[in-house]
């Protein structure tokens, strides 16, 4: 029988649109601190192995994993660095507990998003260097593309997107973590500034700094350590064909194979009844509906009408990024996902403050890597 992991410690910092007093490597150690108090464990005794989540582009520097020991308390300690999204680099972790090898295990993943000055360039770097990057468009036109043809496909509306952005932006207003709560209108969305028609400015979750430690543990030690353990019912994830020429523009493929492994392990057959609440990439208005369908949380097509319904809102049938998303909260680069399931360990602890959810005992947190990728990953938690 496989060994049941539980999230033991979480801890978090920055969550601002700036921190240009601090580094990316203080924000990374006060994470830590938090985390490793949170879960009653001293890093150098307790932890037997760290996971970290960084791509080499966005953080300016080269086989950035060796930069991250000293401010994790990892030094002479095993340590590799995912180069993926942060719910990738959590899944490894978690997988390192399950062969028997390790008891506990740290992951981290961070964004200094505020030290970047031309992202979008840098983004462009990850598109195929022969047959789209000597293009040399703006990479937020795939997003364009796929809107528009996910619009065009499920009957959803630009008005049905906007609601996305105007419901997380409030949610965020009770979230003490979130960098951009706002109480807006449908038509302050469709009245932005249009990025790549019909994508616009309000639509895009915009960029923040922040960085995130979850400490894992297996039963025995979780039990031992930790009064409110946070199980791990299921994981999955999945990429699609990288091609812009090959993919497809209309449906998650990835979101569905990664959420069917997910529900598979946890043994769940019907995730609008059997989950709470779930926590869903929201980095462009439309990809929350969009996932929403791939994940089976409804049938393809209906997001937007159950959005318009308020399902979707804090105190509707299935709460939607009650956190405020990456739309409310900020986009945090690969730990968006960290983010995500941060609010999930939050609500099953009961620890969500003012926008706490009544009575949850199961929740998803689904991420998506960004442009230009088809890469997900989704992680199931009960209490």
């Amino acid at each position: 029988m496989p060994r049941e992991v539980a999230i033991i410690g979480v801890g978090y910092s920055g969550f601002r649109a700036l921190t240009p007093e601090v580094s990316y490597k203080e924000l990374m150690y006060e994470a830590a601190v938090k985390a490793y108090e949170d879960a009653g464990v001293d890093p150098r005794r307790d932890i037997e192995s760290f996971v970290t989540v960084a791509e080499d582009f966005t953080e300016g520097t080269s086989i950035f994993d060796e930069y991250v020991p000293d401010q994790l308390g990892a030094v002479l300690k095993p340590v590799h660095t995912i180069s993926g999204e942060g719910l990738h680099g959590f899944i490894a972790a978690y997988l390192q507990i399950l062969t028997g090898a390790m008891d506990i295990v740290a992951v981290e993943a961070h964004s200094k998003a505020s030290n970047i000055l031309t992202p979008d360039e840098i983004m462009a770097f990850a598109m195929d260097p022969v047959y789209n990057r000597p293009l040399q468009v703006n990479p937020h036109f795939i997003a364009g593309l796929e809107m528009n043809r996910y619009l065009c496909e499920t009957g959803t509306t630009r008005e049905q997107c906007a609601l996305v952005v105007a419901k997380n932006k409030h949610n965020a207003l009770y979230n003490p973590l979130a960098a951009y709560g706002a109480n807006i209108a449908i038509e302050d969305v469709l009245q932005s500034e249009i990025v790549s028609y019909p994508l616009s400015r309000l639509d895009m979750s915009p960029r923040a700094d922040g960085a995130i430690v979850m400490v894992l543990a297996a039963r025995e030690r979780a039990e031992e350590l930790s009064d409110i353990p946070i199980w791990i019912r299921g994981v999955g994830w999945c990429n699609d064909s990288f091609s812009l020429e090959n993919r497809d523009w209309m449906n998650a493929i990835y979101a569905a194979k990664a959420g069917e492994t997910a529900y598979r392990m946890a043994g769940i057959r019907t995730p609008w009844q059997e989950l709470d609440f779930a926590e869903i990439d929201d980095t462009f208005s439309y990809k929350e509906l969009q996932h929403m369908e791939a994940l089976r949380l409804c049938r393809p097509g209906e997001a937007g009408m159950l959005t318009e319904d308020g399902a979707t809102e804090i105190g509707g049938d299935f709460p939607v990024n009650p956190s405020g998303g990456s739309l409310g909260m900020g986009h945090l680069l690969d730990a968006s996902g960290l983010a995500r399931l941060l609010e999930v360990v939050l609500q099953l602890r009961g620890e969500a403050g003012q926008h706490q959810l009544p009575d949850v005992e199961a929740g998803l947190a689904f991420a998506w890597r960004g442009l230009p990728t088809t890469s997900g990953a989704a992680v199931i938690l009960c209490n």
